[in-house]
């Protein structure tokens, strides 16, 4: 296949495959159908890099970092005396600026256009099998065909509930918890999943008051109980006010600059500066043309581990779209697969279909999601819970650690407290998932999801000898209180 596109007329262009979203997901899809010599072009109506990039991943964990070196160096001895001071907000938030390019995407632009991919910018919507539409900002219209795939890349967005007043309240989403240039004296927090705790976590380090709602009975509460109650206490220590088991009944705004109250059913209510929604989010599908292919606007979308959505064997959708994963790095690697499906199809490799995709099968979605909680302390899991596990039909035994028993542990900082679980399969002696929560664990993390992914055994595992004295020593007292017969079955 040529690079170049084959124009049938002015504004109209055939590539190999067209790509609709430009973040990070879309972006590995172009790489990998590029490295192949497919034609590509890619469709952004916001900035290239995408979400990750600029309200999430990246802004999130840049105003994180500061927070939790300091934390850590407030255990260290002969360093703690000199880290109580504030942080420096200014330089904070001007280094989290610097990290997203001030919100401008030369570089990322720069870079897509290197791998020999075509970028257009505007809106693109389907418009019937392997057809898209792009408007651009200028008001000009292209149309894209694609010879082989269509793949969409769009993402996901923040859910605000129906409350009363919240329109009007003008709360915050992740994008406004992560962009703010102004710290807010008091910040109201509804939810506690990922995005919840890490901008608690965040804002309270650089002088925010503040209050965490959540419906349920703990934080993080698709990880392992202890995981969420080690993140909570922590945050109430430092001074948070964190309420489980509440419901928000409604939210009113004093004025265009006043105070927000956040009214709880019962009656009770709270007050802040700011109030962020951190409640979900809902795929970025709602005006993308899915209806002239026969697919419900505003729908997650259903694929096989290909990635081709069930019913079109030309479209494609990876990342947050298909809700398999929400994390930017199963979105990477689903892009990874999706890309190598591609071109395999593309070059006519009819065994690569079905039950024979072989390497071209996201198969890491089902039970070996990796993913870090940049909190403080981090919190950190691979594979199944032990309750999923159990619901999984799978015969288990849970083995839990105290992590300052381990000796990298108090080199690491004095007072460590952590807490790790691994769930292993007793009719097979491999690990199905395993849960960290403490400092630094979060580079614990890969050698948990290998040890998964690769089933490996047991009684390999013991030869896999951790280095003397680290944090990683924790791989051997875990599979010693195995062998004791530690946990439950």
């Amino acid at each position: 296949m040529t690079q170049a596109a084959e124009h049938r007329h002015e504004n109209e262009h055939a590539y190999d495959v067209v790509v609709l979203g430009a973040g990070p997901v879309g972006e590995n899809v172009v790489d990998r159908v590029r490295a192949a010599g497919l034609s590509v072009a890619a469709v952004e109506g916001e900035l290239v890099g995408g979400e990750c990039s600029y309200w999430a991943c990246m802004p999130s964990k840049s105003l994180l970092r500061p927070a939790i070196a300091r934390s850590e160096a407030r255990r260290v001895p002969g360093l703690r005396r000199h880290a109580y001071g504030p942080l420096d907000t200014q330089e904070v938030l001007a280094h989290r600026d610097a990290v997203v390019g001030d919100w401008k995407d030369d570089g990322q632009v720069e870079w897509l256009e290197s791998t020999g991919a075509r970028l257009y910018r505007g809106h693109g919507r389907l418009q019937g099998p392997r057809r898209v539409t792009v408007e651009g900002p200028e008001g000009d219209r292209r149309v894209l065909t694609a010879r082989h795939a269509v793949v969409v890349c769009t993402g996901s967005r923040a859910v605000l509930p129906d409350l009363p007043g919240l329109a009007g309240a003008r709360p915050w989403t992740s994008r406004e918890a992560t962009s703010s240039s102004v710290v807010p004296g008091r910040l109201v927090v509804v939810g506690g999943g990922v995005v919840g705790v890490e901008m608690a976590t965040a804002w309270q380090a650089l002088g925010a008051r503040v209050t965490l709602l959540v419906r349920g009975a703990g934080v993080l509460p698709r990880m392992e109980p202890f995981a969420g109650e080690h993140v909570a206490a922590a945050l109430a220590e430092r001074g948070a006010d964190v309420r489980t088991g509440v419901t928000v009944s409604a939210v009113v705004r004093d004025g265009s600059t006043g105070p927000v109250t956040v009214v709880l059913e019962g009656g009770d209510h709270v007050e802040g500066d700011e109030v962020l929604f951190a409640t979900g989010r809902r795929p970025r599908t709602e005006d993308i043309g899915l209806e002239s292919v026969g697919l419900e606007p505003g729908s997650w979308l259903s694929v096989d581990d290909s990635l081709r959505v069930d019913g079109h064997d030309w479209l494609y959708a990876v990342g947050d779209v298909n809700h398999r994963a929400l994390m930017t790095h199963q979105g990477k690697y689903q892009a990874r697969i999706a890309g190598a499906a591609i071109a395999a199809r593309a070059g006519g490799d009819g065994a690569v279909e079905a039950a024979a995709w072989g390497p071209h099968a996201a198969t890491a979605d089902h039970a070996a999601v990796p993913q870090v909680v940049f909190t403080d302390p981090e919190a950190a899991s691979v594979g199944l819970t032990l309750a999923a596990a159990e619901a999984a039909g799978h015969r288990v035994r849970a083995v839990d650690l105290d992590l300052s028993g381990v000796a990298g542990a108090g080199l690491y900082a004095q007072g460590y407290r952590g807490q790790a679980r691994m769930v292993v399969d007793l009719d097979r002696e491999t690990v199905l998932g395993v849960t960290f929560v403490g400092l630094g664990i979060g580079e614990l993390l890969h050698s948990a999801t290998v040890a998964v992914t690769g089933e490996v055994p047991i009684a390999r595992l013991w030869h896999a000898v951790p280095a003397y004295p680290t944090l990683s020593e924790a791989w051997l007292r875990l599979l010693e209180a195995y062998r004791d017969g530690a946990g439950t079955s």
